[in-house]
C-alpha cells in the first residue's frame, strides 16, 4: 500500500488526468456516433464493406416509410383537411389569375381548332363567349373540390407522394430527424462526459493498484461502449414516468418532450413535405393523376357541352362532333398545366385554413408511448451496434495511448 501512495504522490497530475481523459473518450465516443447516424449522406469509401453512409440516409426509404405510416395511419386526416377549405373564398382568392386563365385557355383553344369560325366572329362576340365561359368557372372549381373531397383516395396517394419527397431529398430527412431529436442528441453528449468521468475515477484506481497496460485499453474500450449504449436506451426508457425512492420521476428524455417534439414534427411536416406546391404536384403528376386529369376532363366537357346546348344543332355543324371533343380535351389539358401557377396566389389561404401543423401535433400528443417512440427510434436502432462498436474501439485506441503516457 505505501508503494502504491507513493506512486500516487510521485504522479498524481497524471492519475488525475485519467477521469478527464474518460470523460473525453465519453465524449468524443458520443459525437463521433451521433455523426455517423446522419453523415455522409452518400455512401464513402469501397463497397460494398470498406466504408460508410450515415444511418439515416443509408436507411432513408424504410425510415420515410415508418414515419409515413405513422403520418397516414395516426396524425393526418386529408379528407378533413379539405374539408376545411371553404370554395367560395379561394374562389375569390384566385378570382384574377383564374379569370385570365379561362380567358387564355378558351381563346387559344378556338383559335387552335376552329381559326376560321373564332377569326369570323365579331370582336364584342368573342368577348361574350369569353365572358360566358369565365362566368361558369366559379361553379366548376367548387365542382372539381366537392369531387377532390368525395374520391381523394382516388386521385392521391399521400403515402407514395410523403416516401417519395423524403427519399429524393435526404438533407430533409436528415433535418426532420435531427430537428426533433436535437436535445436527445445533446443529451448523448453530455452523459458521455459524466458517464466516462465516473468509469475513469475507477479506471485510475485500478491502475494504481495492478499497473496492468491491459487497464486502460480495456476500459477504454468499455467507457465507449458502455456508454454509447447507456446513452441511447435513457433516450427512450422508461417510456411511462417511473418513481424513483418516492421523490423523483424517471422518464425517457424523449418521451418527456412530447408536446415540444409533437409542435416541431408538425411544424416540419406542414413547413417542408405536406405544402400546398408539393400536394398539388402529387395530384396532377403521382401515380393517380390520370384520375384528376379524367375528372378535370369530364367537368370542362360537361361545361363546354352546357355553353353549346342552345345552339347545339348549329355547332355542330360547324365545328363538328370530332373537333369539338378535341376543343374539350385540349381545354382540359391546358386547365391541369395551368393549374399550379392559377393556385399560387391562394397558397397561404390553403395552407391557414388546412392547418396541417396543428392537426399533427394534437394528433401526436394522444399517441401511445410506444406510436410516439417510433417516431424516431429506428433511426437509432438501425445499425445501432455499429455505432455502439465504434464507441468502444475508439476508446480502446485511446486508452493505449493513456498507457503510452503512463509508462513514459
Amino acid at each position: 500500500m505505501d508503494a502504491v501512495l507513493d506512486d500516487l504522490a510521485r504522479h498524481w497530475p497524471l492519475y488525475a488526468a485519467i477521469p478527464f481523459v474518460a470523460a473525453l473518450i465519453g465524449y468524443v465516443t458520443k459525437r463521433v456516433a451521433i455523426e455517423m447516424m446522419f453523415r455522409p449522406l452518400e455512401f464513402v469509401g469501397i463497397r460494398p464493406f470498406l466504408g460508410w453512409q450515415g444511418v439515416v440516409p443509408r436507411h432513408g426509404g424504410r425510415m420515410a416509410a415508418l414515419a409515413t405510416d405513422l403520418l397516414t395511419a395516426n396524425l393526418l386526416d386529408l379528407r378533413e383537411v379539405l374539408a376545411r377549405i371553404d370554395p367560395d373564398r379561394i374562389t375569390r382568392e384566385i378570382e384574377q389569375p383564374l379569370l385570365r386563365t379561362v380567358d387564355d385557355i378558351a381563346r387559344d383553344v378556338l383559335e387552335r381548332h376552329h381559326p376560321r369560325l373564332w377569326e369570323a366572329l365579331p370582336a364584342m362576340a368573342q368577348e361574350l363567349v369569353v365572358k360566358q365561359i369565365q362566368a361558369a368557372t366559379p361553379r366548376l372549381v367548387r365542382e372539381l373540390l366537392a369531387e377532390l373531397r368525395t374520391n381523394l383516395d382516388e386521385v392521391l396517394d399521400v403515402k407514395h407522394m410523403t416516401v417519395q419527397l423524403l427519399t429524393a431529398d435526404k438533407r430533409m430527412l436528415v433535418r426532420l430527424i435531427r430537428g426533433i431529436s436535437r436535445p436527445e442528441i445533446a443529451f448523448i453528449a453530455r452523459t458521455g462526459i459524466y458517464f466516462g468521468f465516473l468509469l475513469g475515477v475507477v479506471q485510475s484506481v485500478v491502475w494504481a493498484l495492478t499497473k496492468e497496460p491491459w487497464v486502460m485499453p480495456i476500459f477504454g474500450a468499455f467507457v465507449g461502449f458502455s456508454t454509447d449504449w447507456l446513452a441511447i436506451k435513457l433516450i427512450f426508457v422508461p417510456r411511462e414516468p417511473v418513481r424513483v425512492l418516492g421523490r423523483y420521476t424517471w422518464q425517457g428524455k424523449f418521451q418527456r418532450r412530447r408536446r415540444e417534439v409533437a409542435r416541431q414534427y408538425g411544424q416540419v411536416i406542414a413547413g417542408e413535405v405536406l405544402t400546398v406546391p408539393n400536394l398539388v404536384n402529387a395530384i396532377l403528376h403521382g401515380p393517380r393523376s390520370d384520375r384528376l386529369h379524367a375528372m378535370i376532363q369530364r367537368l370542362v366537357a360537361r361545361e363546354v357541352d352546357a355553353q353549346v346546348n342552345v345552339a347545339k344543332p348549329l355547332v355542330s355543324l360547324t365545328v363538328g362532333g370530332h373537333r369539338l371533343r378535341e376543343m374539350k380535351a385540349a381545354a382540359a389539358a391546358e386547365a391541369v398545366r395551368r393549374l399550379p401557377g392559377t393556385l399560387r396566389p391562394a397558397e397561404g389561404y390553403l395552407a391557414e385554413a388546412m392547418d396541417i401543423a396543428n392537426m399533427v401535433e394534437e394528433r401526436m400528443l394522444r399517441l401511445t408511448p410506444a406510436e410516439f417512440e417510433s417516431l424516431l427510434r429506428p433511426a437509432f436502432r438501425q445499425d445501432e451496434w455499429k455505432l455502439i462498436a465504434v464507441g468502444g474501439v475508439i476508446g480502446f485506441l485511446v486508452g493505449e495511448l493513456q498507457v503510452l503516457l503512463m509508462l513514459h
